[in-house]
C-alpha cells in the first residue's frame, strides 16, 4: 500500500488542519499486560501444559492440531501521524492488515 510522506490532516492536539508527517509504528513484543497471549507461560499454565496449582494426575492434554498452526499472511502495521506545528503524534483507529505499507520511497514490512 503506498501512502505520502505528508499530509493534511485535523489535529486534536492544535485544533485545526495541519500538515503531518505519516510513518509506521515499531511492533511491540509480548508485555504483562496480555499474560493470555498466544505462547505465553500463563497460558500454557492454564491448559495445563506447564507446572502450576491444580490436579497433576489428570490426562494430558492433545497436541495442538496442524489447522490451529496456521499463520497469517498479512501483519496489522499501524500508522501514526506526527504534526509538524505541535509535534505530537495520534495513531489511526484501526491498524492496515497489508503486507507492506510504502511511504514516499521507504518501504515498511
Amino acid at each position: 500500500m503506498k501512502l505520502p510522506e505528508k499530509t493534511n490532516r485535523y489535529c486534536p492536539y492544535c485544533k485545526k488542519q495541519t500538515s503531518q508527517k505519516v510513518s509506521v509504528a515499531k511492533q511491540k513484543s509480548r508485555s504483562s499486560a496480555h499474560p493470555l497471549s498466544r505462547g505465553s507461560t500463563a497460558r500454557m499454565m492454564s491448559r495445563g501444559l506447564r507446572r502450576g496449582t491444580g490436579n497433576q494426575g489428570r490426562a494430558s492434554k492433545p497436541a495442538i492440531k496442524s489447522w490451529k498452526r496456521k499463520t497469517k499472511q498479512t501483519k496489522r502495521l499501524p500508522v501514526l501521524y506526527t504534526c509538524t506545528v505541535c509535534n505530537k503524534s495520534k495513531g489511526t483507529k484501526k491498524a492496515l492488515r497489508v503486507s507492506r505499507i510504502q511511504i514516499g520511497e521507504k518501504i515498511a514490512k
